[in-house]
Formats: C-alpha cells, sequence, structure tokens
C-alpha cells in the first residue's frame, strides 16, 4: 500500500496551540476557545409547515450573531463543531439544539450538552422523533444535514496535530438521568430499549493517517484515552486530568474494550486530500515511540453512539487544554 500522509482539505488545517505554564509549574496547552467563553448565536428560522418557529443555536467560536438560514462553517478558526444544527429534508428546514452556552461560577461560561428527543411535527401530527445527545468535538458539522442516516459520515473529525500530551486536562459536571436502562430512538423504527445506565463520556485518540491513492484514509491508534462518567459530581470537578496512554494498550491493567479500534458504526469520517468524505480507517496499533498527525477529541452527553440514550443526560466542559 503506497502511503502518503495526509493533508487535509478545508478552512481548518491544524489545531494550533500556545504553551502557558501555570501555578504548579505545568507546560499547559489550552485549546483555541476551550474556556468556552465566545459563542456565535444563530437565529435560525424553522419552516412553517413545522411552526415557522425561530430556534436559537450556540456554536463554539468567536463572538458573532449569525441571522441567516444557511449552513454554518466553523466561524474565525474555531477548531470545534457541534450537535447544534441545521437541517434540511424535502425542502423542510429543521434544527437540533443539544448545546447550550452556560455560566461556570468563577469562569465565565461554559459547554452544557444535554440528551433530549426530538421532535419534528407537520400540520399538527408527529412525524418523527429521534434521540439527539449533546456533543462537541474537534472538527465539523456538515450542514445542512439531509439525513438521518449515516450519521458519522456528516461529521468531519479530528484535526491535524503533531504533539504528545501527556494528558487531557478539563472541567466537568455531570448530572446523569437516573434511569436503569437506555433508549434507542432513530425516528422509523419502534423504540427500542438498550441494557445499562448512559454514561457522559470524552474520547480523546491521537492517530497517524495516511491517504492511498484511491483517496482511501487509514490510520494507526497512537495515543489513546477515554473516559465514562457512570455517577453525578457533586458539582464542578475543576482541572481533572486524564492521562493519554502510547502504544497498543490492550494488555495494560486500565484497559477496557470500549478503548479499542475504531470499527462498525463508530467509525469516524474526515475529508481527504481531495475535499471527499471517507470512513478513517484504523488498522492497527503505532508504537509508543511514533508521532501522531491528527488529534480527535469529542465529549458526550451520552456514551452509545448515535440515537442512543437516556433523557436529560447532562455535561458540562470547561477550560479544555492538554499538558506536557
Amino acid at each position: 500500500m503506497t502511503k502518503a500522509i495526509l493533508m487535509k482539505a478545508g478552512a481548518i488545517l491544524a489545531l494550533t496551540l500556545t504553551a502557558t505554564t501555570d501555578a504548579n509549574g505545568q507546560n499547559i496547552q489550552p485549546i483555541k476557545y476551550g474556556d468556552m467563553n465566545q459563542w456565535v448565536t444563530r437565529h435560525v428560522k424553522e419552516s412553517a409547515i413545522i411552526g415557522g418557529n425561530t430556534k436559537t443555536l450556540y456554536e463554539i467560536a468567536p463572538a458573532k450573531t449569525w441571522k441567516q438560514n444557511a449552513p454554518y462553517t466553523n466561524w474565525g478558526g474555531s477548531p470545534w463543531g457541534t450537535s447544534n444544527v441545521m437541517a434540511k429534508v424535502s425542502g423542510i428546514t429543521k434544527t437540533n439544539v443539544s448545546v447550550y452556552r452556560d455560566s461556570h461560577p468563577g469562569h465565565g461560561f461554559c459547554a452544557k450538552l444535554v440528551t433530549h428527543i426530538e421532535t419534528c411535527k407537520v400540520l399538527g401530527i408527529v412525524n418523527i422523533k429521534v434521540l439527539a445527545a449533546g456533543s462537541i468535538f474537534l472538527g465539523e458539522t456538515l450542514e445542512p444535514i439531509t439525513s438521518t442516516s449515516n450519521p458519522m459520515a456528516k461529521l468531519d473529525a479530528g484535526m491535524k496535530f503533531t504533539g504528545k500530551p501527556k494528558a487531557l486536562v478539563f472541567d466537568y459536571r455531570v448530572q446523569l438521568s437516573g434511569h436503569p436502562n437506555r433508549i434507542k430512538e432513530t425516528g422509523f423504527s419502534k423504540v427500542k430499549t438498550v441494557a445499562g445506565i448512559d454514561m457522559a463520556d470524552c474520547v480523546c485518540l491521537l492517530q497517524k493517517r495516511w491517504e492511498d491513492a484511491k483517496g482511501n484514509i487509514w490510520a494507526k491508534r497512537v495515543g489513546t484515552m477515554v473516559v465514562r462518567f457512570a455517577k453525578t459530581t457533586n458539582g464542578w470537578v475543576e482541572n481533572a486530568s486524564f492521562p493519554i496512554h502510547y502504544g497498543d494498550i490492550t494488555r495494560q491493567h486500565f484497559y477496557k474494550p470500549y478503548m479499542g479500534l475504531l470499527s462498525g458504526n463508530d467509525i469516524k469520517w474526515a475529508k481527504n486530500s481531495k475535499g471527499k468524505m471517507m470512513p478513517v480507517k484504523e488498522i492497527g496499533w503505532a508504537t509508543a515511540n511514533e508521532a501522531p498527525t491528527h488529534m480527535i477529541l469529542q465529549f458526550d452527553s451520552s456514551h452509545g453512539g448515535a440515537y442512543i440514550g437516556s433523557v436529560d443526560n447532562t455535561l458540562w466542559v470547561d477550560n479544555v487544554r492538554v499538558e506536557y
């Protein structure tokens, strides 16, 4: 297989971090706009046939009011995408809002991610009900969304990144729903019960990607940090540090199956060098001393994938940075 390191197409080329030193002398590099203090406020008018309401959607980017029913692309060099989206299906404009700007006492704003049921009504009749989790991630949502099929293919996931930090650090707060099981609600089939409580999560993966002559994107896993939050917190947890583990971790004592190579519906998608969306196929583990080319980072109010979760699961996130 011919290997050529992937040069990512699009306006956002790389995740650039600026080093600072904290009170303990640690080398900390904040992720751009990861302090969650700047937000774009979008006002999107939905189609008259579903009520014609104007909805407010927040995006993590330099402060701006976005008054247009047009697809949003990451503004002002922001690396962050969200699950707040404008959809246009059969000429009908509809929104989903599952990420909110909220307050973090002493720190300004933060991101609030909420799992909820999104309902689309046509002429007073319920047409579609979908479970939607709140999510923020490095990358971009490709608007407008035109269907509920293959949701991962609508997210350009990951940013160019060559560093090897020892930990991901952030502030968080969790409020679980309290339901003993989850549901799967896709809008086109009966609601199904999924065993087990719903958990919020954070996924940080460092990949070494390359592209072949046909435009396929391949990757090896360089670094791994996956944490699931199984309990409601007593308020905010400040400066939480989660180590990033390098190389093949499958034989380590902390390894869990959900930390493994991405496959099936969990595969991330990204634009290749020609701007075409392609699945990023992880085919193995890199050695611990190899350098990554990309970072995947996402926070979710529900951990089970698209359309699976528990209503009211909530995750607050603030001050996202890496530590060396």
